[in-house]
């Protein structure tokens, strides 16, 4: 009993760690190169892999994956800078606005974004709209709204990422180009 215990332990640990290895991405064969030193520039170029040359040196400057790093996070406050910013939080991937209205209206909005992951595509965030209509002695009534203004608002955010990325990596491709693999040169 103990050792059929011990052994589906065992098989549930060893199933777990083999499936958790890693998420398969999808590579598009005519987007890389089939040789293999034109695959390592490539690589190198957009920073990519690691140098064995910067092994045991010590490096003052460290990478780190912050909200400045994440072209969907730069994209979405780039996009709403329009309106004050309640609450932002990287870690829990959600930024709330606070009410504002546009002229002297009774009607304010307030706009909720959800990252739902960090890649740049079309199911990556979720928009949503609140609108607060107030009468008089703080009677409110707040309405979630769902109209084309919601993909509007995903699809800038998605096109301003887009272009972040692309920006930030032929800025990382030029910094990489004075990396050298002997007998290759970038």
């Amino acid at each position: 009993m103990q050792k059929q215990l011990l052994l589906n332990f065992l098989l549930i640990i060893i199933f777990t760690l083999n499936t958790s290895c890693g998420i398969y991405k999808y590579s598009d064969a005519r987007k890389n190169p089939t040789n293999a030193d034109e695959r390592i520039t490539k690589n190198m170029e957009e920073g990519k892999g690691f140098r064995l040359g910067q092994i045991g040196k010590n490096r003052s400057n460290g990478e780190f994956q912050f909200a400045t790093s994440n072209p969907m996070w730069r994209a979405a406050i780039a996009k709403l800078d329009f309106a004050p910013l309640n609450t932002v939080d990287y870690a829990g991937g959600i930024i709330i606005t606070d009410w504002f209205s546009e002229g002297n209206s009774n009607d304010q909005i307030k706009l909720t974004i959800r990252f739902l992951t960090n890649e740049i595509r079309s199911d990556a965030i979720e928009v949503i709209i609140h609108k607060k209509n107030c009468k008089a002695d703080n009677n409110c009534k707040i309405t979630k709204i769902e109209n084309k203004t919601n993909s509007e608002i995903r699809f800038a955010i998605l096109k301003k990422a887009a272009k972040i990325k692309s920006t930030d990596l032929e800025q990382t491709k030029e910094k990489n180009k004075k990396y050298k693999i002997p007998g290759k040169s970038f």
